[in-house]
């Protein structure tokens, strides 16, 4: 090569530079390689340009200082970066620091919630405001998601979003998905009881609109509107007539979509614990209809709950806690892996709850959601739930024992989802600290009764993984040490292996190139 062909090719080579350089902010491109494509959006992701008449603007608001503290931030903008590479024009994506623009209060009349973390910087660790976000827009129409600071549903959040901001015509700037509900129990508050879930609800980017079917001073309940996407009804077997069930069965026939957490045995919590079988009105035999059965018997569990109360001894007060097998902590790998309501099943924390037994109609599948251990058994006569009477629990073990439905679907022109407990639902969740299971659980649902088979498949794909995903303290304390066996010894020696060996052969091509040299 001569020196003028030197120069032309080194001429080439800067000007692929700069073309590559000019056009990088319109080509994007994302190697994935885990196995199961967990770092890329799904097909249904991808084709949602074709649904999309104008433009989607998609803005993600981002603290600059969070950004440079934590490395998820970047992995949200190209996770966003890419629904705009796939959607031909269709979908805009802007990040922006709402410090910096000067738009903080803006943003929080949004609905996107600050939030503040520990910074440390030049060795001085200070508290700092900032904001992780995402605003969609669509016409005159908008969709918060008010934190964001996980890939885990992220997919899901976006595209059922901008999915419900195209269809909806009916021109509403502030667009939210709607959720009825029903508290048919005429002794719990909606904001008293169930005061967790209507914050995950809202959070979620649900409007709730409370339903009661009760007739007041002014004449009979309201009406359950036709359009209402779904609609969740908490207890009420001894509460809702004849009138209120008309209206829910009504709206089933009409294609409605239902969660029903339904007791089939009342518990005082507010009193002694005293136990006994409800008194429906008509609730559980209209469900029985549809093919489902809530039994007039308690669950317990050998995978039980802890429960902390008072005892008295003379003049001393104690506090006691114990295992307390009605309140039961349904495992991970007791969710029906085939349904997409529980195919990444976290578990779930039942109290007093009843079985179901499922005898569906012709026309009607259903589907167990999940069950308890093979270690659960029932109590069908004397319903003792008294923590200091611990001992008479087990008095029907032995002919009860066996794995019991606790939870179920049911599918034909309407969506069912069946729970043979309504406190699951309520502010019980916190005790046991498993609020997280349990209002993940209702998300789901809601997201199942109200969105498209394809959308709500993408909440169950599997991510990456995590690194702390192993619960079983002997495994993990094994994976552990082979960690550390392999980072410290195994490791270091390859390395110092590979070392030697170069050396070595360095030596021998040398000693080698040597004798050559000297006619050997």
């Amino acid at each position: 090569m001569n020196r003028n062909q030197a120069r032309v090719i080194a001429f080439l080579s800067a000007a692929a530079f700069m073309l590559a350089f000019l056009i990088s902010g319109r080509l994007w491109f994302r190697l994935d390689l885990t196995g199961n494509k967990a770092y890329t959006i799904s097909e249904v992701s991808r084709n949602l340009y074709r649904e999309i008449s104008d433009q989607v603007r998609i803005t993600y608001f981002i603290s600059d200082r969070l950004a440079l503290a934590h490395p998820l931030p970047g992995e949200i903008a190209d996770l966003l970066r890419e629904y705009a590479a796939h959607s031909r024009g269709k979908i805009h994506f802007v990040q922006k620091d709402p410090v910096k623009a000067e738009l903080g209060r803006a943003v929080e009349e949004l609905g996107i919630v600050p939030q503040q973390i520990q910074v440390v910087e030049k060795n001085e660790a200070t508290v700092a405001t900032v904001y992780t976000g995402i605003l969609i827009e669509y016409l005159d129409r908008e969709a918060v998601i008010p934190v964001v600071f996980s890939l885990e549903t992220l997919e899901y959040d976006l595209s059922s979003r901008i999915r419900s901001l195209v269809r909806n015509t009916a021109g509403n700037s502030s667009f939210r998905r709607e959720l009825g509900v029903i508290v048919g129990d005429a002794h719990k508050q909606w904001n008293a009881e169930y005061g967790l879930l209507n914050r995950e609800l809202v959070l979620s980017g649900f409007r709730v609109r409370l339903i009661n079917l009760q007739a007041g001073s002014s004449g009979a309940g309201e009406e359950i509107p036709d359009t209402l996407p779904a609609l969740f009804v908490l207890g009420g077997a001894e509460d809702l007539d004849d009138w209120a069930l008309s209206r829910i069965d009504r709206y089933i026939q009409g294609g409605g979509r239902v969660l029903f957490a339904v007791d089939g045995i009342f518990v005082d919590t507010r009193g002694s614990l005293e136990a006994r079988a409800v008194q429906d009105k008509g609730l559980l035999a209209m469900l029985a209809n549809y093919g489902v059965v809530i039994r007039r018997a308690l669950e317990l569990d050998r995978a039980a709950l802890n429960f902390t109360f008072q005892t008295h001894s003379g003049n001393s007060t104690l506090i006691r806690t114990i295992r307390y097998p009605q309140w039961i902590g349904i495992r991970e790998g007791a969710g029906n892996p085939d349904h997409p309501l529980s195919s990444r099943f976290n578990g779930l924390d039942l109290y007093w709850a009843s079985p179901l037994e499922l005898s569906p109609p012709a026309g009607v599948s259903a589907e167990v959601l999940f069950t308890s251990t093979d270690q659960a058994w029932l109590q069908t006569e004397n319903f003792i739930t008294d923590p200091n009477l611990l001992s008479r629990f087990e008095d029907e073990e032995a002919e009860t024992r066996g794995t019991k439905i606790l939870g179920a679907a049911l599918s034909g022109i309407f969506r069912l989802i069946v729970v043979g407990d309504s406190d699951f639902a309520g502010n019980l969740m916190q005790i046991n600290r498993g609020e997280a299971r349990n209002l993940d659980f209702l998300i789901r649902a809601a997201e199942w009764l109200s969105s498209d088979d394809d959308i709500i498949a993408i909440r169950g794909r599997e991510g990456a993984g995590r690194l702390d995903r192993i619960t079983d303290p002997d495994k993990r304390d094994a994976v552990m040490a082979a960690s550390r066996l392999i980072n410290t010894i195994v490791v270091p020696l390859g390395v110092i292996s590979a070392g030697l060996l170069l050396v070595w052969r360095r030596k021998i091509k040398a000693a080698g190139e040597k004798r050559r040299s000297n006619g050997v």
